[in-house]
């Protein structure tokens, strides 16, 4: 019988917000890469996402059927397949907000995984539920509102933009400070962590800011 289900729900937060313990189990380096084509519409957004190496040593031991230490063919399409299913109510972390509004990703058709070095990679093209034209503010992130995993981009050039329609906007990477985050929402932060602290993480996250005329 498969362990499927156990790796999927340690890996990704499945136990829900309320079991999270406010602090991540799991590391993540990602890359994130949004895509427009000439017309200025955002086409996709390409994750590419870099598990730390204690993570990576149990997801073997869950999905490695044949039991030769190693990760191959079916092994990998199964945890591509679970990672999928277990993010689709997390909106696969992947943060999209078109002047202010909250914008949906459609299911991806694929999760590919790999493993290189003894780390878990996954990379997946998502796609925006409704479309999204390059125009006033937007903005990408991608980041666990649970805080059980943590995605970290170590260099500001680990969040790009592809697409000539990108030349008419201004972007920049925004890393909050946590104290300054802290100082500025203390009342709300204190009530959120004590209740629900999904709302507040996006507080904390890098993100992609983008501004097109």
């Amino acid at each position: 019988m498969r362990r499927t289900i156990a790796a999927a729900s340690l890996l990704f937060g499945a136990l829900g917000a309320g079991s999270a313990s406010a602090h991540p189990h799991v590391f993540v380096d990602a890359r994130l890469e949004v895509v427009a084509d000439d017309d200025g519409n955002i086409t996709a957004l390409h994750n590419v996402w870099r598990f730390d190496e204690f993570f990576s040593s149990s997801v073997i031991l869950d999905y490695d059927a044949n039991m030769d230490n190693q990760l191959t063919g079916e092994e990998l399409t199964d945890i591509g397949d679970t990672v999928r299913d277990s993010l689709e109510e997390y909106d696969f972390y992947t943060q999209i907000t078109d002047n202010g509004e909250d914008i949906k990703l459609a299911r991806p058709d694929v999760i590919h995984a790999d493993m290189r070095d003894g780390q878990l990679l996954l990379f997946f093209e998502a796609k925006p539920e409704k479309p999204i034209k390059l125009k006033g503010h937007l903005t990408f992130g991608v980041y666990d509102s649970t805080m059980y995993t943590a995605i970290d981009f170590h260099q500001d050039t680990d969040l790009v933009t592809i697409g000539k329609a990108f030349e008419a906007c201004q972007t920049l990477v925004l890393r909050p400070n946590p104290d300054e985050v802290i100082s500025q929402n203390k009342d709300a932060l204190t009530a959120a962590f004590f209740n629900d602290p999904t709302d507040m993480s996006k507080l904390f996250a890098t993100k992609l800011d983008v501004t097109c005329d």
